[in-house]
């Protein structure tokens, strides 16, 4: 009797410690799909760390012919502007009938939240009408700017304005220029630090300010160079927080407690364009431009910056180029390349150079060991990041376009690219 009951409870015992372990492995097999399958917000201009680069997984990268499924397009207003995604919303810009608005819609359907419209001409001395800047999310306000200086921050769950400044009344501001005539118009996204909302606002009433950004109360505002078409970036140097500004004829490297510089270097291009972010790592720089003038790396310290190299390999016209183990990739003007950090030397394929002319001047962005393609013309694509082989893995038009240089978004297993007037989502979530 004895024995049986010791036999008893041990099988009870053993069945036990193995429902204990199915459980385990139940829930570890759990927290590794969530962990593999994990969403990301996008909430301003290149991303939550301004480098183009998103860290959601489990995305679907191999499409049919015809492209994911598309969840909705909705009409925006013609512009350049990019998307941010926060809290189940998408925010871009568009000018309809003279008017910007700045529109906000539910991430999952693509139903209209809200829109903001003001006064704002979108004509562009040049043919490229409409807006430019990318909206910059931060907890429950946006933050967005117009090409002709209407500085907005915006209840981002209502679009109901709480402070408002206009860059060139209020502060003296003077636009980007082509030279000596009218440029295209102000196009670098807000950038939230701490407690303060940065903009460049160029010309002799400051050439970059910072903002409180809950009153809009000018906290400090320095320099007189009139601006170029890239966003500020935020980074640490020396132990000091710092920013980068890519003006019309400089990299510049200010304090960001109060905007003095700590040094510059020239570089001026045709038509004043510099509109690439920089790219940096520690102490290094990269910076590109366009028309014909190329890149360089620079070497940094709170007192001075040197070149460690400059070349021609890649003048990225409109978008910024991404980072990746120490590989540069982005568009040369109409060629997607690769470069490396350290040498600024082109990557090869065989004879050819490494990548494709297939996206002319496109945008790219990075989410895990993938790229997302985005061209002028509307194709949309995939491909591996691999330096020694350009791989694309899918592609297809996702919108028909011209001058279609917006970067596209993934968020939370949503892909959203956007064409002069429309904007798109698709659906990668891995089934």
């Amino acid at each position: 009797m004895t024995d049986l009951m010791n036999r008893r409870t041990m099988n009870l015992m053993t069945a036990l410690v193995r429902s204990a372990v199915l459980l385990a492995l139940g829930v570890a097999a759990v927290a590794s799909l969530q962990l593999s399958a994990r969403g990301e917000d996008w909430p301003r201009w290149r991303g939550p760390n301004l480098d183009g680069i998103s860290k959601e997984t489990g995305w679907l990268a191999q499409w049919p012919a015809e492209g994911p499924k598309k969840l909705w397009e909705a009409g925006v207003g013609i512009g350049y502007s990019s998307l941010a995604v926060s809290k189940g919303r998408v925010y871009t810009m568009g000018n309809i009938a003279e008017k910007d608005g700045v529109s906000c819609f539910e991430a999952e359907t693509g139903k209209l939240r809200w829109r903001h419209d003001y006064a704002c001409a979108s004509r562009d001395p040049n043919g490229y009408h409409g807006t430019r800047c990318t909206p910059t999310v931060d907890e429950d306000r946006v933050y967005t700017v117009s090409r002709h200086g209407n500085f907005f921050c915006l209840d981002a769950a209502t679009g109901n304005p709480i402070w408002s400044k206009d860059l060139k009344k209020d502060l003296a501001g003077r636009e980007p220029r082509n030279g000596q005539r009218e440029g295209w118009g102000y196009a670098g996204s807000p950038l939230i630090e701490k407690n303060w909302v940065l903009i460049e606002v160029g010309g002799e009433g400051a050439s970059v300010a910072a903002f409180d950004k809950m009153t809009g109360e000018v906290v400090w505002k320095a320099g007189s160079d009139c601006p170029g078409y890239a966003s500020l970036i935020a980074f640490d140097l020396g132990g000091e927080r710092c920013f980068a500004q890519f003006s019309e004829a400089n990299i510049i490297v200010r304090r960001m407690k109060n905007g003095s510089e700590l040094w510059r270097l020239p570089w001026k291009t045709s038509y004043g364009v510099n509109a690439a972010t920089p790219i940096i790592q520690g102490d290094e720089m990269f910076i590109s431009s366009g028309y014909g003038f190329g890149c360089a790396l620079l070497k940094m310290s709170p007192e001075s910056v040197k070149e460690v190299w400059r070349n021609k390999s890649m003048k990225n016209h409109v978008n910024s180029c991404v980072l990746v183990d120490g590989h540069i990739y982005g568009y040369d003007d109409s060629e997607l390349k690769c470069l490396d950090w350290k040498t600024g030397e082109v990557k090869k394929t065989g004879d050819a150079n490494w990548g494709t002319k297939a996206y002319g001047k496109g945008a790219i962005l990075v989410a895990g060991d993938k790229f997302i393609l985005f061209g002028q013309t509307g194709k949309l694509g995939v491909a591996e990041i691999n330096p020694n082989e350009f791989k694309e893995l899918s592609s297809f038009q996702a919108l028909p376009g011209k001058d279609t240089w917006a970067n596209p978004v993934l968020a939370n297993g949503r892909l959203y690219v956007r064409n002069l007037d429309k904007v798109a989502a698709f659906d990668v979530k891995a089934k």
